[in-house]
């Protein structure tokens, strides 16, 4: 297995079902029954990686994480703004910029209409 809990549910269930269990469950310490499947993690994650995530946890606890830097960076490529991110997240714009600024990720461009017949003095 891997060095943390979130790569190991990310390879295991693949990138997709991951946000989604994350945006579920995210912070929370989740069952995973032995024998009967939990009816929560079918309508969240889909049949098919429950059972994945059933046959490698079965019996036990899993604390879910809160994935908060990729939950951000696959909302940022799917067009959320960053009012959007922290609205998802669950924290403020600022909090957003520092988490791309941290990973190192280049700000989202912004939009500037220029005048055509504006010359760019800083080329």
């Amino acid at each position: 297995m891997s060095e943390t809990l979130s790569d190991d549910l990310l390879e295991l269930i693949g990138h997709e079902n991951f946000i989604a269990l994350v945006e579920a469950f995210g912070g929370l310490r989740v069952y995973v029954p032995s024998r009967e499947r939990l009816a929560d993690i079918d309508a969240a994650i889909g049949p098919e990686a429950s059972e994945k995530l059933h046959h490698t946890y079965e019996g036990s606890y899993i604390r879910v994480p809160l994935a908060r830097e990729l939950r951000a960076r696959h909302y940022r490529a799917h067009g959320a703004s960053n009012a959007d991110i922290a609205r998802r997240l669950g924290i403020t714009e600022s909090a957003v910029d520092k988490l791309f600024r941290r990973a190192g990720h280049p700000r989202r461009p912004k939009r500037r209409e220029t005048d055509p017949r504006q010359i760019d003095l800083f080329r």
